[in-house]
C-alpha cells in the first residue's frame, strides 16, 4: 500500500515539506561568513583600536582654550627712571555663562508679551533671544549707572557678535571706571553678582610726549603667540593684546612682550563654560629695557625745542657719552604724546600729527645740508692731505668768483687775511673756498666717508636714514660735470651733500675722541668699554689747532653767545666747549612757489679736553625766508642741555686756572 502524498490536495495535508538540505543555498554560506566576521572585525576595532581617536574628538568638542597676554616689561632711563610702565585700566565684566537661566527667562517672558498682546508681527524665535539678550544685559547696565552716575547703553551690534563668536570671554560693560567709580562699585555690588571688577593693564607714558620718538607706541593686536602651550588642538579664544609699532615698542617688541597665559574650560552643548577649569597658567610679565637716556636732559632739549603751535622749532637734538657712544638725548620736533592712543586716537589727533609730520623721527631720519659744521671734515681732509697747516692763512675780500659765479662770505665784517683759527671761530667761507680749490673735491668727500656720514650707524631704533655724500667720481658716473662751483659749495657743506643729526653727533663724538667712528647706541650698559676706532691720523700740532679753533669759536666767535656773560641765562664761561655752528639753506616748495628754509646748526662737545658729552642742534626756519643763525639759534639750545648735564656732573667741570 502506498503512502499518501503530501503534496498531493487529495491527501488532506496542506502543508508542503522541504528538504532540510539544498544545494543551491550552501554557496552563499561562506560569503556570509566573511561579512559577518568583517561587521565584527570593524566593531573590534573601533571599540579596540579607535577608543583614544573618539575621546580626542570629544575632548575638541567639549573643550576651550583662552588666551590672556601679558604685560609687557618697562622701560627705564639710564638711573632707572620709569619712561614706559603699565597703568590700571578698571572695568566692568560681565559673565555670560552665569546668565543663562536670567536669559531663558527673559525669552519665555519677551515671547509671552507679544503673544498676549496679540501681535501679529511677533519676531522669530532667533529674534527673540537677541531681544532677550539684550534687555538682561542693558538691567545690569542701568545698575551700573545707577551706582555711577553714568548714562550707558549696551551697544547691542557689538554685544551680539562677542557672544555668538566669544561666549566664553567676559563682555566687558565699562573700561574706563574712574578710581572713585571701582571703589563705588565694589562697595555696593552683591558678591555673588555676575558682574565682575577687572584692572587690565594699558601703556604709560608718565613723561607724556618726551622722548616719544625713541619709545614709540603700541596698537591693540589679536596676534598672540601661544606656541608651546596645551591644547593647540583646541578651539581657542584670544583676548586683545598689544605690539610695538613705532621706536623701542617696535624694535624690541619680541623682548617687552609678555608671555601670554592661558585657561582651559569644559563647555556644556550649548557653548557655556562649566567651572572650574580644567588648567590656568598666569600670564607673564615682559622683560625691561634700560635706556642710555637721561630723561632730565631730553626733556631741557624738546623744552628749548619747544611747541611747534607756539613758534617752536621743527628740528632735532642728540646727545652723546663720548666715550661709550650712549645717547644722552634724542628729541625729534614735532612729537606727540604716546598717551593720546589709549583707549583710542582721536581723529582730530591723527589729522594733526599728519600736517605737522609728527610721526617722523627728523633726529636719525632727518636728511640736512650741515653748512659750516662741515668746514671740520674739510679742515681734517686739508691737514692729512698737507694742503692746510695750523699756520695757513688765505686772504678774504668777502667775494671770490668761479667760474661764472660770485661767491660771497656770509662773515661780512671780517676782511684781510684769514688765519685757519679766525677761519674756523668766524666762520669764513672764502678760506674754505680758496682751500678746498686747492685740495679738491675729491679728498673733502673721502673724508665724510671716513667718518661715515653716508651710512647709516645702526642705532637699536627702526627707520634710520643715512646722508648723502657727493663726489666728482660720482657725477661723472651719472654723466653729469662737476665743477668748481660744485668744490666750494660741498666745502661749505651745502648743495646735494646731506646728514642726519644723529650721524653729526657721531662726528663730534669722534672728533672730541681723536677718531674716526662713533656706533651711537640706546642701551645703557653701566659696564660698557670705551669706544676705540681708527684714529684721525693728525699730528698733535694739527689735531691742537683744530680744537683750539673750535674753542675760540664758543669763546670770540659765532658760538660766544653761550660763554657771554651777559647770557645770563646761560653764562658758561667755566665750561671749556669746542663747537662748530652752521647755517645752510634748503629749497621747498610750498603751494606750487619755490621757496627756501633756512638751517641753523650747532655741532660740540666738552670739556674740550678729556671731553665726555658731544652734541648736535639742527633747527628748520619755519617760514621760508626765515633769517636762522647757527650761533643764535641753535647754539643756545644746546648750551641749556650742556649746562643742565654738567649740574649733573659737577666733578667733570675742568677746575678753573687760579689768578
Amino acid at each position: 500500500m502506498q503512502p499518501p502524498d503530501k503534496t498531493d490536495p487529495r491527501s488532506g495535508t496542506l502543508v508542503e515539506i522541504h528538504k532540510t538540505y539544498d544545494k543551491r543555498i550552501v554557496i552563499f554560506y561562506p560569503t556570509i561568513g566573511i561579512l559577518l566576521l568583517i561587521v565584527a572585525i570593524g566593531f573590534a576595532y573601533q571599540q579596540l583600536f579607535k577608543t583614544n581617536e573618539y575621546a580626542e574628538s570629544e575632548k575638541i568638542q567639549s573643550l576651550r582654550r583662552i588666551l590672556t597676554p601679558g604685560p609687557r616689561g618697562n622701560i627705564y632711563d639710564r638711573e632707572g627712571r620709569l619712561l614706559v610702565g603699565n597703568l590700571a585700566r578698571y572695568a566692568v565684566t560681565i559673565n555670560l555663562d552665569e546668565l543663562r537661566a536670567e536669559f531663558r527667562r527673559a525669552y519665555l517672558i519677551t515671547r509671552r508679551n507679544y503673544r498676549e498682546a496679540d501681535d501679529k508681527n511677533i519676531p522669530s524665535s532667533r529674534q527673540l533671544w537677541i531681544i532677550a539678550r539684550y534687555a538682561v544685559m542693558q538691567r545690569y547696565l542701568d545698575r551700573i549707572n545707577e551706582i555711577t552716575g553714568r548714562d550707558e547703553a549696551v551697544n547691542a551690534t557689538r554685544f551680539q557678535r562677542h557672544f555668538n563668536q566669544q561666549l566664553l570671554i567676559p563682555y566687558t560693560l565699562i573700561d574706563d571706571l574712574t578710581p572713585g567709580e571701582y571703589a563705588r562699585l565694589a562697595e555696593q555690588l552683591p558678591v555673588n553678582s555676575p558682574l565682575r571688577l577687572t584692572a587690565s593693564s594699558i601703556r604709560y607714558y608718565p613723561h607724556g610726549s618726551a622722548a616719544a620718538h625713541v619709545l614709540g607706541y603700541i596698537r591693540s593686536s589679536d596676534d598672540l603667540d601661544a606656541e608651546g602651550f596645551p591644547g593647540e588642538n583646541l578651539t581657542t579664544f584670544k583676548m586683545r593684546g598689544t605690539t610695538g609699532r613705532d621706536g623701542l615698542e617696535l624694535r624690541f617688541n619680541e623682548h617687552l612682550q609678555g608671555k601670554p597665559g592661558y585657561t582651559i574650560y569644559r563647555v556644556d552643548p550649548a557653548g557655556y563654560r562649566i567651572e572650574p577649569p580644567l588648567e590656568h597658567q598666569r600670564a607673564v610679565q615682559g622683560q625691561s629695557i634700560v635706556t642710555s637716556l637721561d630723561i632730565d636732559l631730553q626733556k631741557v632739549a624738546e623744552t628749548q625745542l619747544g611747541d611747534i603751535d607756539n613758534d617752536g622749532y621743527r628740528g632735532a637734538v642728540v646727545a652723546l657719552d663720548v666715550p661709550t657712544g650712549e645717547v644722552l638725548a634724542l628729541a625729534s620736533n614735532p612729537g606727540y604724546n604716546p598717551n593720546d592712543f589709549f583707549p583710542r586716537l582721536s581723529q582730530e589727533t591723527v589729522d594733526k600729527m599728519n600736517t605737522q609730520r609728527a610721526w617722523f623721527n627728523l633726529a636719525i631720519a632727518g636728511g640736512y645740508q650741515p653748512g659750516s659744521t662741515f668746514k671740520i671734515i674739510d679742515a681734517i681732509a686739508g691737514f692729512r692731505h698737507n694742503v692746510l697747516k695750523p699756520d695757513t692763512e688765505y686772504y678774504c675780500d668777502g667775494i671770490l668768483r668761479v667760474g661764472n659765479r660770485n661767491f660771497v662770505c656770509n662773515n661780512h665784517s671780517m676782511r684781510g687775511e684769514m688765519s685757519f683759527r679766525d677761519a674756523i671761530a668766524k666762520s669764513c667761507n672764502i678760506f674754505f673756498y680758496r682751500e678746498s680749490l686747492v685740495l679738491g673735491a675729491q679728498p673733502i668727500a673721502d673724508e665724510a666717508r671716513r667718518f661715515g656720514l653716508d651710512q647709516r650707524t645702526g642705532i637699536e631704533l627702526p627707520s634710520e636714514g643715512k646722508g648723502n655724500i657727493p663726489d666728482p667720481i660720482q657725477r661723472r658716473a651719472r654723466g653729469l660735470p662737476w665743477t668748481g662751483g660744485d668744490t666750494v659749495t660741498l666745502a661749505i657743506g651745502q648743495s646735494e651733500i646731506t646728514v642726519t643729526p644723529l650721524e653729526m653727533a657721531g662726528f663730534a663724538a669722534s672728533v672730541a675722541r681723536n677718531e674716526t667712528r662713533t656706533t651711537p647706541t640706546i642701551l645703557h650698559d653701566p659696564n660698557r668699554t670705551r669706544q676705540r676706532t681708527e684714529p684721525i691720523g693728525l699730528t698733535p700740532e694739527q689735531r691742537h689747532a683744530l680744537v683750539d679753533a673750535m674753542r675760540e669759536t664758543m669763546k670770540t666767535g659765532s658760538g660766544r653767545m653761550l660763554t657771554n656773560p651777559r647770557f645770563k641765562a646761560l653764562n658758561l664761561g667755566y665750561l671749556d666747549i669746542a663747537g662748530k655752528t652752521g647755517t645752510a639753506q634748503r629749497e621747498v616748495w610750498v603751494d606750487g612757489k619755490r621757496g627756501i628754509i633756512n638751517l641753523a646748526w650747532f655741532i660740540g662737545f666738552a670739556p674740550a679736553e678729556n671731553p665726555s658729552i658731544a652734541i648736535a642742534v639742527v633747527l628748520e626756519g619755519n617760514i621760508p625766508g626765515e633769517e636762522l643763525g647757527g650761533g643764535a639759534k641753535a647754539a643756545p639750545i644746546a648750551g641749556y642741555v650742556l649746562k643742565k648735564y654738567f649740574e649733573k656732573h659737577p666733578d667733570q667741570i675742568p677746575a678753573q686756572p687760579e689768578m
